[in-house]
């Protein structure tokens, strides 16, 4: 133990050992430089002169335009020239590939190789045909008498033109408990359906988000638009999952259930449209 605390001692003494460097005239012997140190000294020195050169050079090569002149790098004008040719090269090879199709197709034609399949018989008059005249390609007395005929018949025919208001097949939001019905008299265009926190509300069709965004009197708003005119509007909503322009499927969620504005219990404010005039949600879709 002895041994080595006097180890530790020695090792110490040599570091912190005072020593003179002089720098003497070699003809006179007169003293020009002097300067007291140790070899801890020393070492930190070098230390920080190594540190301070690294720091300086990283300096150099990474910001400043001098990196441009080392072996290796490449200079920023270089890389945005890459860049441009590179573009360039891929919109050649698209306009490569597409007059290669082209020529391709040329040659079948010129060759005859086209498969008689793809042609379509009204673009073409067959080889040796004579085309008709005008004249002739009028309909004549008895193709109008039946074709007024048929006019007549279909005129009256009440199953013929009877549509469906919604010609897609509309799905449930949410399922629940219908608080407050559809009642146009009292010009209440919708329904309130009690659910449960953090419902999930799902689309009743594919469609687009025309709106989705948060109002003081109706809490979180989310509006889609479908297809045949239909709107659907979802509001009181605790929070919604899309943004306006996201395009939505079928029973995706659109939004969660939550307590809406100035309301204790979780409820969805649901109404429907079609072409501008509100329509009865439950005639279309089962809530519960």
């Amino acid at each position: 133990m002895t041994a080595k605390r006097l180890k530790k001692q020695i090792i110490k003494k040599r570091l912190f050992t005072k020593n003179r460097l002089v720098i003497l005239n070699e003809d006179s012997f007169e003293e020009i430089f002097s300067l007291r140190l140790n070899v801890m000294n020393v070492f930190v020195g070098v230390t920080l002169i190594s540190i301070v050169m690294i720091a300086l050079t990283t300096y150099i090569i990474a910001g400043t335009p001098l990196r441009e002149y080392i072996p290796g790098y490449a200079s920023t004008k270089l890389k945005r020239e890459a860049t441009e040719n590179a573009v360039k090269s891929d919109s050649l090879i698209k306009v490569l590939e597409q007059n290669t199709i082209y020529l391709a197709n040329i040659k079948k034609v010129l060759t005859g190789e086209i498969e008689h399949t793809k042609l379509s018989r009204d673009s073409i008059v067959a080889t040796g045909t004579k085309e008709l005249a005008p004249q002739e390609m009028k309909p004549s007395d008895a193709d109008l008498k039946l074709r007024d005929q048929v006019a007549l018949e279909d005129k009256y025919n009440l199953f013929e033109q009877a549509q469906p208001r919604v010609s897609q097949v509309l799905f449930a939001p949410v399922k629940g408990h219908i608080t407050e019905p559809y009642n146009a008299r009292k010009k209440q265009f919708f329904i309130n359906i009690a659910v449960a926190n953090n419902t999930p509300v799902k689309a009743i069709a594919s469609g687009t988000v025309l709106l989705a965004d948060w109002s003081p009197t109706n809490g979180n708003v989310i509006m889609l638009r479908h297809n045949d005119g239909i709107i659907s509007v979802y509001k009181n909503a605790g929070s919604v999952t899309k943004q306006q322009g996201d395009v939505v499927r079928s029973g995706e969620v659109v939004a969660l259930a939550g307590a809406g504005v100035q309301k204790k219990d979780a409820q969805l404010h649901f109404e429907l449209w079609k072409d501008g005039y509100p329509i009865d949600p439950t005639q279309f879709i089962d809530f519960e």
